[in-house]
């Protein structure tokens, strides 16, 4: 996901003006702009589900096919949101080595690039895969460009909630890619990435909510202290845990899963309550430990969707 870096905000290598950059930067700058790091994470979750929802090995060209398409519809959904922010980029800290802040790429090389790749992704999902799984990739783009990027970001603290469903929508994909339908089964794993979403981001907003505070970016962590930041993770924590033991008694998945579920489960609730507690006693700095629950999320998720690939393979 998102690394934190502790270079001054602000400060950029940015070329000169028509100033030679490279082949291979160039090649390196336009991967970056589609945030490889976060669509790895966006696999995850879909590939699985196809496992799933196939109840056994998918046909390997769909689920080439799928990621393909994954990759590129995410890859311009993230390149046109560095676009827009690409004003604020340049004050964070986090952000200030992206491509368009260095001049690596140039503001309508990016829009190009993005809106490109918005145009081929749904192609490719419509006529490789099925027209139901390329509505499902534009609109879970066209909603983190526009409801998340250009809306939600910077008004209210609730944009990662709402948000959000962008990044849920690869599990929708990933189920419909082989059925070409919906199911309870997708929607209950929807709704695991949905709460799963705002506990897993807030960590990491809290160690860096000096940056998004500097540009005006109402994250929660900036417009409400810890304890109630804290608060919010432990109810939304307990709420996907909840969802995720949905999918046994419905009778979509068998007893691996669950366990998987509910041990992981339980870790990540130990995590939240560990960072409630610590935040209740106005622990600050490094001893507040808000990166052990960012990092174990990441974890957390790869593991249960994991057992939602193995699961239909040992049930009894």
């Amino acid at each position: 996901m998102t690394a934190v870096e502790s270079r001054p905000a602000g400060v950029a290598s940015t070329p000169s003006p028509g100033g030679h950059r490279p082949f291979g930067a160039r090649v390196k700058a336009f991967v970056a702009l589609t945030k490889p790091r976060i669509i790895e994470l966006l696999l995850i979750t879909t590939v699985p589900v196809m496992f799933l929802a196939e109840q056994g090995v998918p046909d390997l060209w769909l689920v080439l096919a799928t990621c393909l398409g994954g990759y590129l519809s995410a890859g311009g959904a993230n390149a046109l949101n560095m676009y827009i922010d690409r004003d604020i980029d340049a004050l964070m800290d986090r952000t200030s080595q992206r491509p368009l802040v260095t001049g690596m790429v140039s503001p309508r090389e990016c829009l190009v690039f993005g809106i490109s790749l918005a145009v081929i992704s749904t192609l490719w999902f419509g006529l490789l895969v099925n027209w139901l799984s390329a509505a499902l990739s534009l609109g879970a783009l066209l909603f983190y460009v526009v409801v998340y990027t250009m809306i939600l970001k910077r008004r209210t603290a609730q944009n990662i909630v709402w948000g959000g469903i962008a990044g849920c929508l690869p599990v929708l994909i990933g189920w419909s890619s082989v059925t070409d339908s919906m199911s309870w089964a997708a929607v209950i794993l929807f709704l695991v990435i949905f709460f799963w979403t705002p506990p897993h981001y807030w960590p990491l907003s809290m160690k860096v909510k000096d940056d998004y505070a500097r540009v005006g970016v109402p994250m929660l962590p900036v417009v409400k202290g810890n304890k109630a930041v804290a608060r919010q993770i432990v109810a939304y924590s307990w709420v996907m845990v909840a969802v995720s033991l949905l999918l046994q008694p419905l009778g979509y998945t068998g007893w691996f899963y669950t366990i998987v579920a509910a041990v992981t489960g339980g870790w990540w609730l130990w995590e939240a309550h560990g960072l409630q507690a610590r935040a209740k006693a106005e622990v600050t700095g490094a001893k507040l430990k808000e990166m052990r629950l960012f990092h174990w999320s990441i974890t957390y998720v790869s593991l249960l969707f994991v057992a939602v690939a193995v699961d239909p393979f040992i049930r009894f």
